[in-house]
């Protein structure tokens, strides 16, 4: 048996094609209609460093500028490294650099050169090694006051008929007849000068012609009008009487050029040259690694493009938030220094308890000895509590250093990053304890500054991260509590 035979029906094929054209041209167009313009993203270039000084900011005694990330397509880069042919890119002559805290300038430094040190086997310190830059810390401009002043009379717009408005009239009288404009109806006249007063004195034009009949003769016009004989004269000198006057004497024009052709004559200069760049004499390089109470850092930025400041500061509600802040860190950190102590057998350096006092009666010493006291808290000395918003909206973020007494093992560094949960709590998003004979273990980390690293509106944390005798920086990233190490840059050693 035959299948059955599947007839088309003229109507369905062209109902079909309808359907699919009408179908096509919908998507067409909700696909036009979604269709946008995208912007090019942004070719960001921005370099960061770390401006180190002692002495005065304006004038330091001595500075240097560490690179230390290059965000150059769209990633970050060592600066120190990056494209160094000899000389880094982030280091060439004439970059400027702002110098920054928490976002906002201080001023600015222009390199000037850069020097390569490689520390010598019998260093026992490493720290001068590796890239550093080397400028002039230049001051940020002042604002320009303004020379707009304020108006203090009225003008009048519709005081055409003012009789105090200031009127232009013609002059009435004859050129050179010395009278005077008709002057208006109820002002004060000024009379005219007569012009045949005989004492008044007259102009005489050179050679003879005057505007009076009883002119001179044309000798004394010229060369004394009045007929003085002890009268001096001006007169115009002829080129003969140059000639003569100048015969076997310098003259004033041949001199100067005598002078300016002299190639050992002395210029004076107004500061340096043009063209002429700051040198190693003129820059006080830092060599090793002064003391915390001595070197100052700050982080310094170099963009290709010109940026608005953001300030990543955060200002404290009043003392009370700021009290409450710095007792809840502080009870952090010494839970911090306790855990470190346990795992790694490490006394804690305690004050001796004072001796009891002695006491004369009977009854007294029959009494039951007090429990002792607890040893007082372990103290944490030049305590730093800094505070920041990294981002716009974000939570507040905290930046807790202090260190211990003592020397050796005793002498520990600790340092809490915290952000505020939404209970208003502390939440420590990043810990650092570690002691002085196990720094080449634990780095401990000193903060320099909250940074934009990438031109995001962002701010990064920049820390030191110090070993017992080399260094590295590092840039973290604080985010909903937790902090992710973004960059670190490579050691010294």
């Amino acid at each position: 048996m035959n299948p059955p035979r599947m007839e088309r029906n003229p109507r369905t094929l062209p109902s079909v094609l309808a359907a699919l054209l009408f179908s096509v041209l919908a998507t067409a167009t909700s696909a036009s209609a979604q269709i946008h313009k995208v912007a090019k993203p942004e070719n960001v270039v921005r370099a960061i460093g770390v401006y180190e000084w002692t002495g005065d900011m304006a004038k330091p005694a001595a500075s240097r500028l560490i690179p230390v990330s290059l965000f150059i397509n769209d990633k970050l880069e060592d600066a120190a490294v990056y494209n160094a042919r000899p000389v880094p890119f982030a280091l060439l002559t004439g970059n400027v650099y702002q110098l920054q805290k928490s976002g906002l300038t201080l001023g600015n430094v222009d390199l000037a050169f850069a020097r390569h040190l490689v520390a010598p086997a019998t260093a026992t310190t490493t720290y001068d090694d590796g890239w550093f830059g080397y400028g002039k810390f230049v001051a940020p401009a002042p604002p320009k006051k303004s020379t707009l002043k304020p108006v203090t009379t009225m003008v009048s717009i519709n005081g055409v008929d003012d009789e105090d408005r200031p009127h232009f009239s013609s002059r009435s009288a004859t050129p050179g007849s010395g009278g005077s404009a008709i002057p208006k109806d109820g002002s004060a006249s000024t009379p005219d000068t007569p012009t045949d007063d005989p004492d008044r004195p007259k102009l005489h034009r050179p050679g003879g012609s005057s505007d009076s009949d009883d002119a001179p003769d044309s000798t004394a016009s010229t060369n004394n009008p009045v007929g003085d004989p002890d009268r001096p004269t001006l007169r115009r000198r002829s080129a003969s009487d140059t000639a003569n006057a100048n015969a076997g004497e310098p003259t004033a024009t041949s001199l100067g050029n005598t002078l300016n052709n002299d190639p050992n004559r002395p210029l004076l200069h107004r500061g340096k040259p043009e063209g002429e760049a700051a040198g190693d004499a003129d820059i006080p390089k830092l060599s090793g690694l002064p003391g915390d109470e001595d070197l100052h850092q700050l982080a310094a930025v170099s963009d290709a493009a010109d940026r608005p400041p953001h300030d990543f500061s955060r200002p404290w509600a009043d003392e009370a938030e700021h009290q409450a802040i710095l007792a809840k860190l502080q009870a952090a950190a010494r839970a911090q220094l306790t855990a470190y102590e346990t795992a790694n057998a490490i006394k804690p350096a305690t004050l001796p308890p004072p001796p009891p006092a002695k006491s004369t009666t009977t009854r007294t010493r029959r009494a039951a000895t007090p429990p002792p006291l607890p040893p007082p808290p372990e103290a944490l000395l030049d305590e730093q509590l800094t505070g920041y918003t990294l981002s716009y909206g974000g939570a507040a973020t905290f930046v807790y250093h202090a260190h211990t007494d003592g020397l050796g093992p005793a002498l520990r560094f600790v340092t809490l990053v915290a952000q505020v949960n939404m209970q208003g709590e502390p939440e420590i998003a990043l810990k650092n304890v570690t002691d002085a004979t196990h720094l080449d273990r634990t780095p401990r980390m000193r903060l320099v500054d909250a940074v934009d690293v990438e031109a995001s509106n962002r701010a990064s944390l920049l820390f030191e991260l110090r070993a017992q005798n080399s260094r590295q920086f590092a840039l973290y990233r604080v985010i909903g509590g937790q902090s992710t190490q973004t960059f670190i840059t490579g050691s010294t050693q």
